[in-house]
């Protein structure tokens, strides 16, 4: 959670507003709790103040100064209380990210479990394919026709992939320990400059990666998962947790921080993990705000997003040569997977030593 920040100039007028409404308050107060004529109200209500005082043991003078030093306090209070909550704003009721993702999804369903991701009852029937045999090529076929199915017909905004559960609990394991890195993506035709300043020949746009773990899922059951059950399951059939990567452009996020918008956001399923041995990965690329804005209707023209189909496989696949090390991944080689892995810890480690043109040429020679 971010507090609501504001400028010195801003917090000085704010202190001044604050000093004039204050005193501008204990004047109003006092006038109200006063009257505009105390001998018109004692005369009015001389008989009421009078059995009030009675009913006490007080003259009139004693309870006059009670109820004055009563106001006083009451006045105090609500100031105090006043400058409390101008002090202490109030804080944002979500994340950055979980605006973003909210707005990607479509949708404003929480999961069950009080994790942000959308469930995956929510995409696909899971208990139908509980209820009846699929293999895990079956239900990974299913997936792949599904995400093709969108976007009319086209498929477009959606990546999707399969993944054993023994990868997927090798990279939750390295993305807990370095949940941050820089992805390059080649754009040809041009050559840039690194944000070192190093020359290179063909130009690379950087996208910033960043893990976000989250609650695991219920398993999953043909008959749907007990709503009205309170007890956490066991160690013995609890679920991997689920995980999410958002690639964010580099300079995009030196300039706006965790207020940036990720271009695509990579979520990870592990509801399969157990009856099947494997997790669905869903990739969502964040649709162009003109798109995001559009009415849906048969004229509307295609819609845009903020990343191409392309670079949205190169950058789910940037994830499999950094956070996959040894024999366990299949298109790279040991050498290769210790390059990766060299590069990933002087990142976290050692930023001083960590080298870009290492790293596009790792990234050439894996591409």
């Amino acid at each position: 959670m971010l507090w609501l920040q504001s400028s010195p100039a801003t917090l000085h007028l704010h202190a001044i507003v604050c000093r004039r409404s204050a005193s501008r308050y204990f004047a109003v107060a006092r006038w109200i709790h006063a009257g505009p004529s105390t001998p018109l109200y004692e005369s009015k209500y001389a008989e009421r103040l009078q059995q009030k005082a009675q009913e006490q043991g007080l003259d009139l003078s004693e309870l006059r100064t009670q109820a004055k030093e009563a106001a006083r306090r009451k006045e105090v209070a609500n100031v105090k209380s006043a400058r409390l909550s101008q002090a202490h704003p109030q804080r944002l009721n979500k994340s950055p990210s979980e605006l973003v993702r909210s707005k990607v999804s479509g949708t404003s369903s929480v999961r069950k479990d009080s994790s942000p991701v959308k469930a995956l009852e929510s995409i696909i029937n899971v208990q139908r394919l509980m209820s009846t045999p699929h293999t895990a090529e079956q239900i990974s076929a299913l997936w792949t026709t599904y995400h093709a199915s969108r976007t009319a017909g086209t498929g477009r905004g959606f990546i999707c992939a399969s993944v054993p559960i023994k990868l997927y609990n090798k990279m939750l394991a390295i993305g807990k320990q370095y949940p941050m890195f820089v992805i390059p993506v080649p754009r040809e035709g041009s050559s840039a400059v690194s944000p070192e300043g190093q020359e290179s020949a063909v130009a690379h746009e950087f996208y910033f990666l960043q893990w976000d773990f989250h609650a695991p899922p219920l398993p999953p059951s043909a008959t749907g998962p007990d709503l009205f059950s309170r007890a956490p399951p066991s160690n013995a059939t609890a679920l991997p947790q689920t995980a999410t990567v958002l690639f964010t452009p580099l300079q995009e996020y030196k300039l706006r921080q965790s207020f940036a918008t990720p271009y695509l956001i990579l979520t990870f399923y592990p509801d399969f993990a157990q009856t099947h041995g494997i997790v669905l990965l869903r990739g969502e690329i964040t649709p162009s705000a003109a798109t995001a804005a559009a009415i849906p209707s048969p004229g509307t023209p295609a819609a845009r997003f903020l990343l191409s189909q392309i670079d949205a496989q190169l950058l789910a696949m940037g994830v499999q040569k950094f956070y996959l090390w040894g024999n366990e991944s299949e298109d790279s080689s040991q050498k290769g997977d210790q390059k990766a892995e060299k590069l990933l810890r002087q990142f976290h480690e050692q930023p001083e030593e960590f080298n870009w043109a290492d790293l596009l040429e790792h990234a050439r020679l894996t591409s």
